[in-house]
C-alpha cells in the first residue's frame, strides 16, 4: 500500500493576509507600530497574533511582507521581513472627472484606484452639483481601494480646479480624450492613435454647457472622443473610458 500523500505546505504569505498602507518609508528589518484605526481593524477586524502575516506598502518602495511581534488593545507591531513587490510602475494615464454627488464620486474614486490610473483631477464646471472636494476623505477612499486591489503605488490626487484653469495649464505633450455627449471619434480609434500620455476629461450629472464644450473642443490637446451609442452618467462614462484605455494602451495588455 502506498503512503498516503502528504498535504500541501500552505503559501506564504497567505492571500488571505491583511493589507495596509502606512506613511512610514519600510525596510527590511524595521519594527513598526500601528495605532488608532489600523491596529483596530488588525487586531479586532482581522484579529490577528504573533507570527502572523500581514503586507505593507509605503508607495515608496513597494510591498513588504511583515510578522506581528505584538497584538496589544490599542497597538499592534510589526516587524518587517523582506520585500516581496516593488513599487510598480503605472500607466500615465489621468482622470480629470466633474465633481458629482458625493456618493457617485466616491465610486468614481475607488474604481480609478482599482483600474489602475496614475493621477484623479478633479474638474468644477457650471453644472457641477458639487463645488468642494473633501480630500482627506478622496485620500481615504483611495488607499483603501489600493489596499483591496493589491495596488501598490497610490494615484497622486489634485486639488479641484475650475475647468478654464485646468484647460489654461495643460501641458502640450498630454492627449486630453473629451468624452463627449454630442460625439466624437470613436473611442478605439482615438486611443490607438494616441498611445502616449493621455487624460479622460469628463462632465457632470447635467454635461457640459455650449460655452464649456466649445473651449474644450478649442484646446489644442483635446481630443472629442464617443463612448458608444447611449448617454452615459458621469460615473459610468469615467469607469467605461479608464477601462477602453486601460484595456488598449495600459497595463492590461500584458
Amino acid at each position: 500500500m502506498s503512503a498516503p500523500p502528504r498535504p500541501a505546505t500552505p503559501a506564504w504569505p497567505p492571500k488571505s493576509a491583511p493589507r495596509l498602507f502606512v506613511e512610514t518609508p519600510l525596510a527590511e528589518g524595521l519594527r513598526l507600530s500601528i495605532d488608532g484605526p489600523q491596529a483596530h481593524y488588525l487586531g479586532k477586524v482581522m484579529r490577528v497574533g504573533p507570527g502572523d502575516a500581514v503586507m505593507l506598502c509605503d508607495n515608496v518602495t513597494g510591498e513588504w511582507l511583515a510578522r506581528v511581534a505584538e497584538a496589544g488593545k490599542r497597538e499592534v507591531v510589526l516587524e518587517m521581513e523582506r520585500l516581496t513587490r516593488p513599487r510598480e510602475d503605472v500607466p500615465d494615464f489621468w482622470l480629470c472627472p466633474a465633481l458629482l454627488k458625493k456618493p457617485n464620486f466616491d465610486l468614481v474614486l475607488e474604481k480609478a484606484t482599482e483600474l489602475g490610473v496614475a493621477r484623479v483631477a478633479p474638474v468644477v464646471t457650471r453644472r457641477c452639483v458639487a463645488d468642494k472636494l473633501n480630500t482627506e476623505r478622496a485620500r481615504t477612499i483611495m488607499v483603501e481601494a489600493a489596499e483591496q486591489c493589491a495596488r501598490t503605488a497610490l494615484p497622486a490626487l489634485s486639488d479641484p480646479a475650475k475647468l478654464d484653469h485646468l484647460l489654461r495649464d495643460w501641458p502640450a505633450t498630454r492627449a486630453l480624450f473629451f468624452a463627449d455627449e454630442n460625439g466624437g471619434e470613436p473611442v478605439a480609434a482615438a486611443f490607438a492613435a494616441r498611445p502616449g500620455p493621455a487624460a479622460l476629461l469628463v462632465g457632470p450629472e447635467g454635461g457640459f454647457d455650449d460655452t464649456e464644450r466649445a473651449a474644450i473642443r478649442a484646446h489644442p490637446a483635446a481630443v472629442a472622443i464617443a463612448l458608444g451609442p447611449r448617454i452615459l452618467r458621469g460615473e459610468t462614462a469615467s469607469i467605461a473610458g479608464m477601462a477602453l484605455w486601460m484595456g488598449m494602451c495600459g497595463d492590461w495588455q500584458g
